[in-house]
């Protein structure tokens, strides 16, 4: 069995250019797909948030339009709901990473508001692909690699070859006209190599030990990349 940091945003909301807020949180099925494949496969699953605060989850996420359905959304709120790992999260100020195999960022919009300046998670991603256990990025979740960088000022994974949420999606969804950044940019100025597939469609990235996935579309096939290297 391994133990997997979920690395998750404590953040219900996205600041905009204009300085007003933009609900939000973690994407839905960028957390609960993997969750469920980790648990199936005999792992054990930890959040972590600053401050051990409980991961809002983005309500745009559970939209019946955004997820295939009525069905399927009432059952990724009732997993977020029932499932104690996102009821009762650790901070990550008090996380050591000796005490995990692999480590998963889902995305949604909450990762730009607080992990991608979030020291403790820069930590964590350093120290993970410095030691090279497997670390697996979802979706806006790149946001957090911009935390990792080094007292020269360095990225820990400058030079990788990634994916994420797109600009061409950003436009797409009606957000980047809005948005005081855009990740694709801010990800290449950090000097990772940001590869991007066709909108909405599953993209993943393998450099190393580090996955990468573009969309939602992206976490399933992110998780089935952080087993195989799981063993």
């Amino acid at each position: 069995m391994a133990k997997i940091l979920f690395l998750m945003t404590a953040a219900d909301h996205w600041t905009l250019a204009d300085g007003s807020r933009h609900r939000t949180g973690f994407w839905a099925e960028e957390a609960v797909v993997p969750l469920e494949a980790f648990r199936a496969a005999g792992h054990e699953v930890t959040v972590a948030t600053p401050g051990g605060a409980v991961p809002p989850v983005d309500p745009a996420s559970l939209a019946a339009d955004a997820v295939g359905g009525a069905e399927e959304a009432a059952r990724l709120r009732d997993v977020i709901d029932s499932a104690p790992e996102f009821r009762a999260p650790v901070a990550l100020s008090g996380v050591r990473l000796d005490d995990y195999d692999a480590v998963y960022v889902p995305g949604g919009h909450g990762p730009m508001e607080d992990l991608a300046v979030d020291v403790d998670g820069g930590r964590i991603l350093t120290g993970a692909v410095e030691r090279g256990l497997p670390v697996g990025v979802v979706c806006h979740g790149p946001a957090a690699l911009l935390a990792a960088v080094g007292e020269d000022g360095t990225n820990a994974y400058a030079g990788y070859r990634i994916t994420a949420f797109t600009n061409t999606e950003e436009r797409l969804a009606g957000n980047a006209d809005r948005a005081r950044w855009l990740l694709q940019d801010r990800l290449t100025e950090a000097g990772l190599k940001v590869e991007a597939g066709e909108p909405w469609a599953p993209h993943v990235e393998v450099d190393r030990t580090v996955v990468t996935g573009q969309n939602p579309a992206s976490s399933a096939p992110v998780a089935d990349e952080l087993l195989k290297r799981l063993g």
